[in-house]
């Protein structure tokens, strides 16, 4: 895609530098799912310890994400970004050479917190980079891009890295890039920040950390253990914290987080697709991921083959989204893309479930869904972070990060679930199956596949996990279906991006609907 006149080259050099954390990211959370069992087996890491290192780090990510978009606003974007670099660095390193379960699970956590000031701070960055809109959201897709292409590829890296090296690679591998940023940085990217700001709320801070942690936690309880007291209780209290966050927010004259800027519908809106897009496909793809492994049978290497051409497809689709806004309404391309991923998620429901059904109608289901939730994700980060203050922009990246990670963890405990039950309720042991074989079928397909299950108990057990995959895919329909339709009422006042300037107007003030303005 060709930049527009009105946008300089350095600008699009310093994207390429913002592009390095980004896709570093997607890579580190790839390449750690294949290191894990020699990790595992290397330090001794029990089960729980295994949970703990590997969600710690998102969950440190979720937690301080809110935090480190305001600070970044504060203190400036690129000096958060560099520093948010070196720490991630040197975390790395000490990750790599853990000789131990709380050495790993510590450094784990460290990178998780070095790591939530690099999404939004590459967005603010952005923001102020890309003044034109146009320009902005082709710069976002790009970025987007980067972030997918990276779950593509990690799988690939990581094979070969693991199959060279060991296990500490997969820390070492970002140490060059972080330095790279390091370099490059200072040279390349400008400073920005909200001169205007004052002090950081350090009770908003703790409040943001307490409700978020909480509710993510409770929701992988969830999902991991069913509607038991000790989930439950996590997010009855992650949800009463965060109501006396939003409620501190709204009574403080300088709010770590300014939710009047979100109270219109196109930047809530934004925030809705994003929760809903990251409990679809987040609940549907670990499902789609566990069919090809235990169902199908591919090894890991070759269901990250499998799943590269989906991966790609979401790059090509978030690149062609600034460009058909650019004729087309966002309001209808975002639609759009919901409705076709609503259709491929119905084709997994109604066939990959039945008989039909077949890893080709999986995987051409997910195709769909890939393209159309690419669209409205591409578009709706570009309208977030272009509808409020250019000093605020790092704030608003953070909480599109923050509802996207939210998401995630709610699609794994409310689809994971439904799916669980549909298997649990399908299951039909094959009589004279002995008992400790069929106590594994009935506790999940991931302890049936380990405990050796009979060809019979197999086809029982593939069979209904198939169906509840294509139960769960089946609620993703109607959950896109839903979100289309908020996209086309949110969204309805925004024009194309190439619509001419209004006398009078800056370019951004033109393109933004009336109530974005007045959100900013």
């Amino acid at each position: 895609m060709a930049p527009p006149a009105t946008t300089g080259r350095r600008a699009w050099i310093g994207l390429a530098v913002l592009a390095l954390p980004t896709l570093l990211l997607s890579l580190d959370m790839s390449v750690l799912y294949l290191a894990l069992p020699a990790l595992s087996a290397d330090l001794g890491l029990g089960p729980t310890a295994q949970l703990w290192a590997m969600d710690v780090y998102g969950f440190m990510i979720a937690g301080f994400l809110v935090t480190m978009g305001t600070l970044g606003d504060r203190i400036g974007r690129r000096r958060l970004l560099l520093i948010g670099a070196a720490a991630f660095g040197v975390a790395s390193v000490i990750a790599a050479f853990s000789n131990g379960p709380a050495m790993l699970i510590a450094t784990r956590a460290l990178l998780g917190v070095a790591g939530a000031t690099l999404m939004p701070s590459t967005l603010g960055l952005i923001r102020t980079m890309f003044p034109d809109p146009r320009a902005r959201g082709t710069a976002i897709a790009i970025w987007m891009s980067c972030f997918m292409g990276g779950m593509t590829i990690g799988p690939l890296i990581g094979g070969v890295l693991l199959e060279a090296f060991w296990w500490g690679a997969a820390f070492l591998m970002g140490v060059p890039v972080m330095a790279l940023l390091l370099v490059l940085g200072p040279v390349l990217l400008p400073e920005s920040r909200d001169t205007g700001a004052g002090r950081l709320d350090l009770v908003s801070v703790a409040l943001s950390l307490g409700a978020v942690l909480a509710v993510v936690h409770g929701l992988k309880s969830l999902a991991a253990t069913g509607p038991e007291l000790g989930a439950l209780t996590s997010l009855v209290v992650g949800l009463g914290v965060g109501a006396l966050f939003v409620r501190r927010q709204l009574r403080l004259a300088d709010p770590l987080l300014d939710l009047r800027l979100f109270r219109h519908r196109a930047p809530a809106g934004v925030l809705g697709i994003g929760l809903g897009g990251g409990v679809v496909m987040a609940g549907t793809f670990l499902l789609l991921t566990l069919y090809l492994q235990l169902v199908a049978g591919l090894s890991v290497l070759t269901v990250g083959l499998v799943l590269a051409p989906l991966q790609a497809a979401m790059v090509v689709a978030s690149l062609l989204a600034p460009r058909l806004a650019q004729s087309i309404r966002p309001a209808r391309v975002m639609a759009g893309g919901l409705l076709i991923g609503a259709v491929g998620l119905a084709v997994v429901g109604l066939l990959g479930a039945g008989e039909g059904g077949g890893t080709l109608v999986l995987l051409g289901g997910f195709l769909l869904a890939s393209v159309g939730i690419a669209l409205p994700t591409a578009l709706g980060t570009d309208l977030l972070v272009g509808s409020v203050p250019e000093e605020k922009a790092g704030s608003a990246g953070a909480l599109s990060e923050t509802s996207g990670e939210l998401g995630i963890a709610l699609g794994v405990a409310t689809l994971g679930s439904l799916a669980t039950a549909v298997y649990r309720d399908d299951l039909v042991v094959p009589p004279g199956t002995p008992a400790p074989l069929a106590d594994a079928a009935r506790t999940g397909i991931t302890e049936a596949i380990a405990a050796g299950p009979t060809p019979e108990l197999f086809d029982a057990v593939a069979t209904a996990f198939t169906a509840g995959l294509g139960w769960a895919a089946t609620g993703g329909a109607l959950v896109f279906a839903g979100l289309a339709g908020l996209a086309l009422v949110a969204f309805r006042q925004v024009p194309v991006t190439a619509a001419p300037e209004v006398e009078g107007q800056k370019p951004q003030e033109a393109r933004e609907a009336p109530e974005l303005a007045s959100a900013a």
